[in-house]
């Protein structure tokens, strides 16, 4: 199987090309760009230096959040349009779990993502299973639940929470090395070749919150809408 996976959830951007277990290629690039002008520049470059043509490709896998609202609707669109139009499967991965996956350790491993405010997208995994559901909470509400584990791993983008994730669980341990932190697209197919295929026409991202404006428009029209999976109609 020919599977194409790529990740533009953060900052970071991963492609990653793979045949069944082997790695193709791969591209990282961990600067402030705008995803849209460089994803499919680094999926062209990737298929035709690795001598694959697109109608080769088997699956397409794609991270589909948590994350930044614009990244994830950037790669879920581009991954939609491509399994669409190449006609084959399309397999979406947890962000978090994705991130999660590079760290191998026995022990409680806490993929983290900045959701600004001191909140977090965040999940816990052990032995690459997710034990508790991924969930945006306050940090401070998330390190509470940890106090009691003897060990625990602190990954993803942790530099912002450094000194309080070390103050409220000082044997903490954290991963900082870039090559174990960020987002990286072979994870992402690794777990893809797991997983079914999903429908892509309904296929969404899941952002584990509202955006700021769903929110607020929420907050002033509570009166108006029967349920939330309806309130869009209204504006």
């Amino acid at each position: 199987m020919k599977l194409l996976a790529f990740d533009t959830s953060s900052q970071a951007l991963s492609v990653a090309l793979t045949e069944d277990e082997t790695l193709l290629g791969k591209i990282d690039l961990n600067i402030k760009k705008n995803h849209s002008i460089t994803l499919m520049p680094a999926i062209d470059f990737l298929l035709t230096h690795a001598g694959v043509k697109p109608k080769e490709l088997d699956r397409i896998a794609v991270a589909h959040g948590p994350g930044s609202y614009t990244g994830l609707r950037i790669a879920v669109t581009t991954a939609k349009t491509l399994a669409s139009t190449l006609k084959i499967d399309l397999v979406g991965v947890s962000s978090l779990a994705a991130i999660a996956a590079n760290v191998a350790v026995t022990a409680k491993v806490v993929p983290l993502i900045d959701a600004r405010r001191q909140n977090v997208y965040a999940g816990v995994y052990q032995n690459g299973v997710p034990i508790t559901q991924e969930c945006h909470t306050p940090l401070e509400t998330l390190l509470a639940s940890l106090k009691d584990e003897a060990s625990v791993y602190f990954t993803g983008e942790v530099a912002p929470f450094r000194a309080l994730i070390l103050d409220r669980l000082p044997h903490a341990q954290l991963i900082e090395d870039p090559e174990r932190r960020l987002p990286n697209a072979y994870q992402i197919a690794r777990l893809a070749r797991k997983q079914p295929p999903v429908a892509v026409d309904s296929f969404v991202p899941n952002y584990l919150k509202k955006v700021e404006a769903e929110e607020k428009w929420l907050e002033t029209h509570a009166n108006d809408q029967a349920t939330d999976a309806h309130y869009i109609q209204k504006i």
